[in-house]
């Protein structure tokens, strides 16, 4: 690989005979996230109890987070909030939004979002009761479709079926023309591509930690807000750690004067404190050499997969400029072969209604970790390994 300090496998505990392509879904354990947990949960909470949020600094976690983030996604210090769920950061994002365009009705998303932010959008649009409605055309549709009745415009950069990426500064600069305000989720390009969240003038960004950042299942949200209007945006959720000051105890709200109005609840402290570890093996990494590492392991991967199984069809965009760090074919029994891939240390994972998904992280992947992953899923596809009955037994997760 180019990048001569990637890959960084030293700094994760990776399974003995695993090559992990779930990294867009699940990422990897980081060494030291382990030790950090007991630290936080024995001698913080355990020795130093409720005092801990100040001996301990919890409090501030989850803005010194939050700092880390932001310069993973080109944002200034102090611009993005963390805690609770994506879920909840595109409720709270969208729901500002419409504040902040009180005359118009629309909230434009694009027919291959991510289900749960078009559920969120619905949900507040229902509750709302306000003559409201949802769009959501075909994603190369999207740029044409913004017009000046368009309230908000809420998409995932990064497609999570496809790995197709939407061109950020483009469509942002087509809302701004429209008088729209723009909302990027970056739940599948945070950690995977350069971001610029400044550059690009949007006024909101959401994301979730899990993936790329290695935050660990269920790790925290983040939501960030253009730095000059932030003082404007009126919270839908106005929780105690929102206020401009929460212990003050005051029967009525009165948001911070930062982004740090957008904190709802009790901020999650264990996972909180394994996210900060698990971003210590970012240090010394640049975006653009993820980048590059991404779309050469990607077409390498593509190039052997579409050699050994033309059973194969690539879902994902032949342009690796127009493609996210993860790499997707369809097939029929997609889902049974996934089963037997993972039965054979090949991690993947399935999207209905055909789709298998290979997410290609250079923190932890090489090229002879793309060639071995290629080689047993030549024998999974070509001697039909798939169809043994185990591998059709649907689990909840896919």
């Amino acid at each position: 690989m180019s990048a001569s300090n990637l890959p960084k496998k030293e700094l994760f505990e990776l399974p003995e005979g695993v090559i992990y392509l779930d990294g867009n879904s699940l990422g990897c354990l980081p060494k030291g996230v382990v030790d950090r947990a007991s630290e936080t949960i024995e001698r913080e909470w355990g020795g130093q109890l409720i005092r801990a949020w100040n001996s301990a600094d919890w409090i501030s976690l989850p803005r010194r987070v939050g700092d880390r983030i932001a310069r993973l996604v080109g944002a200034a210090e102090g611009s993005i909030a963390t805690g609770d769920t994506l879920s909840i950061k595109v409720y709270q994002a969208v729901a500002a939004a419409l504040k902040m365009r009180p005359g118009r009705k629309v909230v434009l998303s694009d027919s291959g979002n991510f289900p749960t932010d078009l559920y969120m959008v619905r949900g507040l649009l229902q509750t709302l009761d306000g003559g409201h409605e949802l769009r959501t055309p075909e994603p190369e549709q999207v740029a044409d479709s913004i017009d000046e009745s368009v309230a908000a415009v809420l998409l995932t950069q990064v497609d999570y079926r496809t790995g197709r990426t939407h061109d950020m500064a483009e469509i942002t600069r087509r809302a701004h023309e429209a008088g729209a305000v723009m909302i990027w989720d970056l739940a599948h390009s945070a950690g995977a591509l350069p971001v610029d969240l400044a550059g690009c003038g949007t006024e909101f960004a959401v994301g979730c930690t899990y993936k790329y950042l290695n935050g660990g299942p269920g790790a925290p949200a983040f939501i960030y807000v253009r730095p000059d209007i932030v003082s404007g945006v009126e919270p839908a959720l106005a929780g105690w750690m929102g206020h401009d000051a929460p212990f003050a105890m005051e029967l009525f709200y009165r948001p911070a004067m930062s982004t740090e109005r957008l904190r709802v609840g009790t901020p999650p402290i264990v996972q909180l404190a394994i996210l900060d570890e698990a971003l210590n093996v970012w240090e010394g990494v640049r975006l653009e050499d993820i980048r590059k590492a991404s779309i050469e392991l990607s077409e390498l991967f593509i190039a052997e997969v579409e050699r050994r199984c033309p059973q194969l069809t690539l879902a994902s965009p032949r342009d690796a400029g127009k493609r996210g760090s993860q790499v997707s074919f369809a097939f029929e029994n997609g889902y049974a072969a996934m089963q037997a891939l993972i039965d054979r240390g090949v991690i993947g994972d399935f999207r209905a209604p055909n789709i298998m998904r290979f997410g290609l992280t250079p923190l932890y992947l090489d090229n002879g970790d793309i060639m071995s992953a290629a080689e047993v899923i030549e024998e999974v596809i070509s001697e039909e390994l798939y169809r043994d009955p185990k591998y059709n037994v649907r689990s909840r997760v896919t």
